[in-house]
């Protein structure tokens, strides 16, 4: 009897030295870890920061859930049937459903980004100021992100409840900051939020009448494009021909590649899915990849994939490579 009395102790040590080393973040903890994250996030694709940590703290509970600790995901994002990334299951609104599970945390707060401003259901919420995080709220629910009817007053108490609308007009902060700027920043005392919110909004507005400055061209197709010019975001220049930002992704066979270069082509219209007789073949005057031909010529990409079987969309082909057009 005594040595099972012993046996049991001895579970009951390796137990609970197992959970205290087990951390579970408060909601603190979570906003300290993810701030900076969800300021960068806000400058790339204008969602604002209170939303993303609202939403990481509620759908992951703090960072702790099964789908934040052993997939990566903070949000709550299902597959879906376009999802050929990692998988994990959970039971949710049916059983054992299909979550994406990503290879870091970081990968799940930028395919955040990328589900929102991807989908068209989400677009109206980009008309709303970035520091209207009610709005932001409530849009969410009613394009149907979750299920919960309370999703949008849950969202809002914690904002209010941790303050995170102040996040909503931090500057930007490159990726290598030191986390102790940003709280310095942070814990400056007596912000107005009013005057700052002002501010926030004239900035918004210069900055939308310095991006009006492209000039709208056509390519042999007639389809409309302009180029890239320095400091121009796919939110801007969505903004400024009144498209969604799910059309330009569609229109430019946009994906992930979340970076535009200055002087590259962005169509405003849908591409052709061939080209016209007589131009059968394109040929590269430098190394480029199918993704390239596809926006100076003016082709959908999953066109020409298809028409060149074999070679992918970014791998580069050598000078002088003939592509088929058709």
């Amino acid at each position: 009897m005594k040595k099972l009395f012993f046996l049991s102790g001895l579970l009951f040590t390796v137990l609970t030295a197992k959970a205290e080393n087990q951390k579970r973040y408060s909601t603190e903890d979570y906003i300290d870890l993810w701030k900076i994250t969800a300021i960068e996030q806000m400058n790339q694709y204008q969602i604002p920061a209170s939303i993303t940590l609202a939403q990481g703290i509620l759908e992951s509970a703090n960072g702790n859930s099964r789908l934040a600790t052993e997939g990566n995901n903070h949000f709550g994002i299902k597959c879906h049937k376009n999802w050929d990334g990692g998988r994990i299951y959970e039971d949710d609104d049916l059983k054992n459903e299909c979550f994406r599970s990503y290879a870091n945390a970081s990968q799940s707060y930028e395919d955040h980004s990328l589900f929102l401003t991807g989908r068209s259901r989400y677009e109206n919420l980009f008309t709303l100021s970035i520091t209207d995080y009610k709005g932001w709220a409530k849009g969410l629910k009613a394009a149907g992100y979750a299920t919960n009817p309370k999703y949008a007053h849950l969202l809002i108490d914690i904002i209010e409840k941790y303050d995170l609308a102040k996040y909503d007009i931090m500057p930007y902060l490159p990726a290598d900051s030191k986390k102790e700027d940003l709280s310095i920043e942070v814990d400056e005392p007596a912000i107005e939020f009013d005057k700052p919110s002002q501010l926030h909004e004239e900035k918004l507005d210069e900055l939308e009448i310095e991006a009006s400055r492209h000039e709208i061209k056509v390519n042999k197709y007639r389809t409309r494009y302009v180029k890239v010019q320095k400091g121009d975001t796919y939110y801007r220049i969505a903004k400024e021909f009144e498209l969604g930002l799910w059309q330009l992704y569609k229109y430019n066979d946009l994906g992930k590649r979340d970076v535009l270069k200055e002087g590259e082509i962005i169509y405003l219209d849908p591409k052709r899915n061939r080209s016209k007789r007589g131009n059968n073949v394109y040929i590269c005057h430098k190394e480029m990849s199918l993704r390239d031909v596809a926006q100076v010529e003016g082709i959908k990409l999953k066109k020409l994939l298809k028409y060149n079987f074999g070679n992918k969309a970014d791998e580069v082909l050598p000078a002088g490579t003939k592509v088929i057009l058709r």
